[in-house]
């Protein structure tokens, strides 16, 4: 089992409609520059990213959004933006907009991680929460140990995208098929499909989620963020559960707010 794989696999596969509207939204990437993102010429993904990152030929024009204020904040908290791992968040941010390089599900599960770390620290400093620990995902692991938290930590984050998926009991076959052909289009390995898709097919387990989120504000930011890129929040059902997500795990109402705003979502 390969969770990099997974999370890559099921950002393709059960993210929400919205959820690339959301991930736009941090990113602050236009209408235009979605367009753009698919032709051969021109503007493309690379100076989008390297806009955001200070090094493309487009910096300080499209891709100077949301996403770089919050690169550059928490650039400055780990001693520049050079150290932070944003060689997955290229690979995102194609699939998100649709152009570009087709990408491995590793590389998106990875730059997926890099933006919800981003986010989550983000989110804690602007709200006087922040610990000075940085969140699994947006450093590039360099030992073993730092390697193992990534791991448990993307663990943590597919546990709570497919936990989020099951909010609102609406899990029907026309959905498992579509999922696991969504997965098949995304490479995900045969293995890795039967694991998400048993999963899909357990009971919630929203306790379990809501323990492993206490023990750090930094992973029950990055959980929270991750499960408002997983459903629409558009019922009762999902609007109460993420409330009794975020309470559960101790989110202060500042550290939510600051999270629904990165992605564009108004309050629930």
């Amino acid at each position: 089992m390969d969770i990099m794989d997974i999370l890559g696999g099921l950002m393709q596969a059960k993210a929400a409609p919205s959820a690339s509207r959301r991930i736009q939204n941090v990113f602050g990437a236009s209408e235009e520059d979605m367009q753009s993102s698919g032709g051969s010429e021109g503007f493309g993904i690379e100076d989008l990213l390297g806009g955001l990152l200070g090094a493309g030929k487009t910096s300080g024009t499209a891709g100077g959004g949301m996403l770089e204020q919050i690169l550059n904040q928490v650039g400055d908290a780990v001693g520049g933006k050079k150290n932070l791992a944003v060689g997955g968040l290229s690979a995102l941010l194609g699939s998100i907009l649709g152009g570009g390089k087709s990408a491995a599900t590793g590389a998106l599960g990875g730059g997926l991680m890099a933006l919800l770390a981003a986010m989550a620290m983000n989110a804690l400093q602007n709200s006087g929460k922040s610990t000075g620990k940085v969140p699994v995902g947006l450093l590039a692991p360099e030992t073993e140990e730092q390697q193992r938290d990534l791991q448990s930590g993307a663990e943590l984050v597919v546990a709570a995208m497919i936990n989020a998926a099951k909010s609102d009991g609406r899990i029907d076959k026309e959905e498992y098929g579509n999922i696991t052909g969504k997965l098949q289009k995304a490479g995900v390995s045969k293995d890795d499909m039967y694991y998400i898709i048993e999963e899909l097919q357990k009971p919630m387990n929203t306790e379990s989620i809501i323990r492993a989120g206490r023990k750090s504000p930094e992973l029950a930011a990055q959980i929270y963020a991750a499960t408002l890129m997983t459903i629409e929040v558009d019922t009762q059902a999902e609007r109460a559960y993420v409330r009794e997500l975020a309470s559960g795990m101790g989110l202060t109402r500042d550290v939510v707010r600051n999270i629904e705003q990165m992605v564009g979502m108004q309050q629930v």
